[in-house]
C-alpha cells in the first residue's frame, strides 16, 4: 500500500478554502463503471450509488481533507486517522468528492461497517481496494482512461468539424449546418430571432420525443428553449454569450451569434456528452459568418437608393447613390430541387455572386432576384464563359456566339453557375432600364429551367439583326406582332427560343403542353403565317427580340 503523500500545512496557518467555482477538468470525466471494469485492479463497489463521474484522483490520510478537494475526486485512503466515519463521509460529500476508495491492510483488515453505512446513507460510492493494488496503479488507470476518452472526443470533434464545414459549403448553408449539427448532437437545432421567432430548425421536434416513462414531452419544452434563447439574445448590454438549462430529461442550451442581427442558436438534446459544447461552438462560428449582413459602405448607399425608389423617386434621380449608372445585371434564381429559398439562403447566394442586393421576400414560390453591380475589369475582357461541372452556360437563340472571343464580354458573362441553383441573367443595362432587364432575367430563368441548364444569359441583339436601326426594327416589330396579345407573344417567343419544343415550352411557362399547342395555333391564325416555315420563324424571332 502506498504511503500518504499529502503535505501538512505549517503550524499557525489555515488551510486554503475550497474554491467556490472549481476549474474544469482538462479531460472528459470517467464513468466509475469503466474503472470498476478494470479487472486487474480488483476494485469492488460495496456501498453507495453505482453511477459517478471521476475528474481527478487524490490520496489523503487527513482526518478532514475537505479544504484540499476541488470536487469530482476519487479519494483514496487507508483510514489512518479515521475516527468518525459519519462525519468523515459528510465532509467528503460537502466537498463534492465523486467516490471513496478504501484500502484494506495494514491499518484496517476490512472496510469498517460504520463507513459502509455512512456511504450508503449519504450517497457516496465506496470502493474496496485490495491490499495487492497500489494507489498509484488506480491513479495510472484513471489517467489512462481519461487519455482514451480525450482521444475519442478529439476524433469526434474533428469529424464534426469536417461535416459542419462541408455543410457550410452547400447551396443552402444555414439549413445544412443546422441539420448536420442536429445529427451530430442527436437532438434538435433551431435558429431563432431575438424575439424567439423560428428562422430555421432541424432534427426531431421536442414535442415528438418521449420521456423515460414513454410519455410525450410537454410542449413547455419548446417554451423553455425560447425563453433560454432570449437570455442570450443581444438586445441589452451584458447579455451572456451562452446559457444552459434542463427541462425534465431534456438538456437545453443557447448561443448568441455574432453580428447585430440578434440571432440565437438553440439546442435541445436528450443527452449531453463531452465535446458537445465544442461542436456547438464550431457551428456558432459558421452560422455567425453565414448569417452576417454583407453590408459595406457601398451596399448601404445602394440600399438607400432602393428605399428612395420605393418611396417614389425615379431611377435617374437615385443613380448617383448607386455609385454608377451601369451596367447592372438582373439575376433570377430558383433552387434546382424546387424547394423555396429563405432570406439567409438567398443571402448566401448573393455573397457567392458578389452582391448584397438580394430580394427573397416575395414568397409564394417566386424566384429570388438579385442585382449585380459593377463594371468588368479590363484584364478579364476576353475570358470565356464559365462552366459548372461540365455543364455549359446556355445562351438563348439569337445571343452572341461563343467564338467571338476577341469581343469584350459583358458583365453578365462573368456570372458563374452556382451549385444547387438555376440562374437566369439579363444583359448588362443602365439603371434607367432595370424594369426591362427584370423581365429579360425572368425569361432567361424559364429558358434555363426548360433546358436544364445551370445558367442562361440573355444578351443584346447582335449579328445581322444589329445592322437594322433600332427605331426601324421596333416599328417593324410593332406592325408585325400587332395581332397578338401579350400572353400569345410571350408564348411564341418562348416556343421559338426552345426550337419549337412543346414540352420544354410547357415547362418554361408552367402550363400544359396542350395549352402551348393551342396558343401557337392561335398565333398562326392571327398572323396568317405558317409557323413551320423557317423564314417565317426567323422574321418573327427578329421582331420578338425587339420587345
Amino acid at each position: 500500500m502506498d504511503e500518504p503523500s499529502m503535505p501538512t500545512p505549517p503550524a499557525g496557518t489555515m488551510p486554503p478554502p475550497p474554491p467556490s467555482s472549481p476549474p474544469g477538468p482538462p479531460t472528459p470525466p470517467i464513468p466509475l463503471t469503466e474503472l470498476l471494469a478494470s479487472k486487474d485492479l480488483g476494485l469492488r463497489r460495496i456501498a453507495g450509488p453505482a453511477e459517478a463521474e471521476l475528474l481527478w484522483v487524490h490520496t489523503s490520510e487527513m482526518a478532514d481533507p475537505y479544504p484540499y478537494l476541488l470536487g469530482g475526486e476519487l479519494l483514496l485512503s487507508a483510514g489512518v486517522l479515521l475516527t468518525d466515519p459519519d462525519h468523515y463521509v459528510g465532509r467528503l460529500v460537502a466537498a463534492g468528492a465523486a467516490a471513496l476508495g478504501f484500502g484494506v491492510r495494514p491499518v484496517h483488515e476490512t472496510v469498517p461497517g460504520a463507513l459502509i453505512e455512512a456511504c450508503d446513507r449519504q450517497g457516496l460510492p465506496l470502493l474496496e481496494v485490495p491490499p495487492e493494488t497500489p494507489f498509484t496503479a488506480i491513479a495510472r488507470a484513471v489517467w489512462r482512461l481519461m487519455a482514451e476518452a480525450r482521444h475519442r472526443e478529439l476524433r469526434r470533434v474533428t469529424r464534426a468539424q469536417q461535416a459542419l464545414a462541408t455543410a457550410a459549403a452547400r447551396p443552402d448553408p444555414v439549413p445544412a449546418v443546422l441539420h448536420q449539427l442536429a445529427a451530430q448532437l442527436g437532438g434538435r437545432a433551431v435558429l431563432l430571432t431575438a424575439r424567439g421567432e423560428e428562422v430555421h430548425a432541424a432534427g426531431r421536434h421536442p414535442a415528438e420525443e418521449i420521456d423515460g416513462a414513454g410519455r410525450p414531452l410537454a410542449a413547455e419544452t419548446v417554451g423553455a428553449l425560447t425563453r433560454l434563447a432570449r437570455v442570450v439574445a443581444r438586445e441589452r448590454p451584458g447579455s451572456p454569450a451562452s446559457a444552459t438549462d434542463t427541462h425534465g430529461d431534456t438538456h437545453l442550451s443557447a448561443y448568441a451569434l455574432g453580428g447585430a442581427e440578434g440571432l440565437v442558436l438553440a439546442l435541445a438534446t436528450r443527452r449531453r456528452e463531452s465535446g458537445d459544447h465544442t461542436v456547438a461552438g464550431i457551428a456558432v462560428v459558421l452560422l455567425s459568418l453565414l448569417a452576417a449582413p454583407h453590408q459595406g459602405a457601398d451596399a448601404a448607399g445602394r440600399s438607400t437608393a432602393l428605399v428612395r425608389m420605393l418611396l417614389g423617386a425615379g431611377p435617374a434621380e437615385v443613380a448617383p447613390l448607386l455609385g454608377t449608372t451601369g451596367p447592372w445585371t438582373v439575376i433570377h434564381a430558383r433552387r434546382t430541387d424546387g424547394t423555396p429559398a429563405d432570406a439567409l439562403t438567398a443571402g448566401a447566394l448573393g455573397a457567392s455572386l458578389g452582391t448584397a442586393l438580394v430580394d427573397a421576400g416575395r414568397g409564394g414560390g417566386e424566384a429570388v432576384r438579385l442585382l449585380l453591380p459593377g463594371a468588368m475589369p479590363e484584364d478579364e475582357a476576353a475570358r470565356p464563359l464559365p462552366e459548372a461541372e461540365g455543364e455549359p452556360v446556355r445562351r438563348q437563340p439569337g445571343m452572341a456566339p461563343r467564338d467571338e472571343a476577341a469581343r469584350p464580354l459583358p458583365e453578365a458573362d462573368r456570372i458563374a453557375p452556382q451549385p444547387g441553383w438555376t440562374l437566369g441573367a439579363s444583359a448588362p443595362t443602365p439603371v434607367t432600364a432595370l424594369d426591362a432587364a427584370d423581365a429579360l432575367a425572368a425569361r432567361a430563368l424559364a429558358h434555363a429551367q426548360a433546358t436544364r441548364a445551370p445558367l442562361t444569359v440573355d444578351a443584346p441583339v447582335s449579328g445581322l439583326a444589329s445592322l437594322v436601326p433600332p427605331e426601324q426594327a421596333a416599328a417593324h416589330a410593332r406592325t408585325l406582332l400587332a395581332p397578338l396579345t401579350a400572353p400569345l407573344a410571350d408564348t411564341l417567343r418562348c416556343w421559338l427560343s426552345l426550337h419549337g419544343s412543346w414540352d420544354r415550352t410547357a415547362v418554361a411557362l408552367g402550363v400544359h403542353r396542350n395549352t402551348v399547342r393551342q396558343r401557337i395555333g392561335r398565333c398562326g391564325e392571327l398572323l396568317d403565317a405558317d409557323l413551320d416555315d423557317m423564314d417565317v420563324r426567323a422574321e418573327l424571332w427578329f421582331a420578338l427580340r425587339q420587345g
